[in-house]
Formats: C-alpha cells, sequence, structure tokens
C-alpha cells in the first residue's frame, strides 16, 4: 500500500475519533450526566433510553477508532523512526483501553437501569452515579495517556521533517500540556480551568494533523532518520 495512502487512512481514522469522542463524551454525557446528583442521572439514563445506549456505542466506537488511528501511525512511522512509531502505538492503544474500561462501566450502569436488584442493597441511583463517576475517572486518567501519544508523533516530525515543522513542536508542546492538564485535574479539581487551557495547543495540533494527513499525506521522505 503506498504510504500516501497509508496517511489518508489513518486522517480519517483520527477525524472519526474525534467525532466520535466529541460525539460520546461531550454531547451525549453531558446530556445524560448531573454530576452531584445520582438521582437525577438515573432518571436521565431511564427516559433516554436510546440515547444512552447510543452514548455506550460511540464510546465503543472510540476505542476502535483510536485503535485504527494507533495502528496507521505505526504503519505510517515505522519506516522512518521506529521509536516514535512505537511510543505513539503504545500510548494510543492505552488510551482505548482506558476508554474500553469507561464503556464496561457505562454498560453496567444500564444494566443497573434495566434490572435495578443489581445494585448493592437497591440502591440504583447510587449504584448509577458510581458507575458513570468510574465511567468519567477513566476519561481523566486516560487523559495522561492522550497526551504522551502526542509527544512522539511530534517527535516523528522534528526528526524526520516528513511534516511541518511548527506541527511538531505544537504537538509535542500539546502533548505535555495534556498530561499537566491530566494530572492538575486529578490533583487540584478546582483548577479545571487551567488544566484545559493547557490542553488547547494539543487540540490545535491535532486538527492540523488530522487536516495534513487527509490533504497532503506526508511528505517524501529525504532525511533517513530511522532511530
Amino acid at each position: 500500500m503506498r504510504i500516501t495512502t497509508i496517511a489518508r487512512l489513518t486522517g480519517a481514522a483520527y477525524l472519526a475519533l474525534a467525532v466520535t469522542g466529541a460525539l460520546g463524551f461531550l454531547v451525549i454525557r453531558s446530556a445524560l450526566l448531573v454530576p452531584g446528583d445520582p438521582a437525577a442521572t438515573l432518571q436521565n439514563l431511564t427516559e433516554q433510553s436510546a440515547l444512552a445506549h447510543g452514548g455506550v456505542a460511540l464510546e465503543v466506537l472510540i476505542v476502535i477508532t483510536q485503535a485504527l488511528a494507533a495502528w496507521g501511525f505505526y504503519a505510517l512511522f515505522r519506516r522512518d523512526h521506529p521509536l516514535a512509531a512505537f511510543g505513539v502505538a503504545v500510548f494510543g492503544m492505552a488510551n482505548a483501553a482506558a476508554i474500553l474500561t469507561s464503556a464496561a462501566f457505562m454498560s453496567t450502569a444500564l444494566a443497573v437501569v434495566a434490572d435495578p436488584s443489581l445494585a448493592p442493597g437497591g440502591d440504583a441511583a447510587a449504584t448509577v452515579g458510581l458507575l458513570y463517576a468510574l465511567s468519567s475517572a477513566c476519561w481523566t486518567v486516560g487523559g495522561v495517556f492522550f497526551g504522551l501519544w502526542l509527544i512522539p508523533m511530534g517527535w516523528f516530525i522534528l526528526a524526520t521533517r516528513r511534516m511541518p515543522i511548527v506541527l511538531g513542536w505544537l504537538l509535542v508542546i500539546g502533548g505535555v500540556g495534556y498530561v499537566l492538564g491530566a494530572v492538575l485535574t486529578v490533583a487540584a479539581p478546582q483548577l479545571v480551568t487551567v488544566a484545559n487551557a493547557l490542553a488547547m495547543p494539543a487540540s490545535i495540533g491535532e486538527f492540523w494533523m488530522i487536516g495534513y494527513l487527509l490533504i497532503r499525506g506526508i511528505r517524501p521522505s529525504s532525511t533517513g532518520v530511522s532511530a
């Protein structure tokens, strides 16, 4: 398969990851989850069952597209920079595993909604609230790996010059910021605004990367860097 075809397929998987992530985490989760109010969350899941099941399906699609994007980047980078390729693949798959765990918690919450007898002590609201809290925690701590996979991605660009250098620096800086933001969210939840600001360069770099892969693909190799 031509390297430009691999690049565009990787870009398509990355775009699908961005779309499913936005719909699943930002839209559907926000519509169902009421922080600090398990009873309201249970009511939303009960009354909007189709939306809730769609949210779980999107969560699984996030895992699939993340895994495909990680695989694509490995195939794209491995000849020029095996170490960077390995880093992107490993960190990307680790993030997919974190989101897969989140999907399992969400699916279990829906099982409790369907059969409240599954809830310990018969408290369905508390159980659903805990399961969704665990799901959200998976996203928070999984953010470490989502930041980490951007660093070798940027490193590949800086070492090989097969994409714009500014994009490489943006991905490295954004990846570090994303990791720091994830740690800050856990250590000091009240500083979530600062954590979100630290992740902004990563978002810019990711959308630039998606557009570059889909439109340009990748530049011809000229440096021969392999480590």
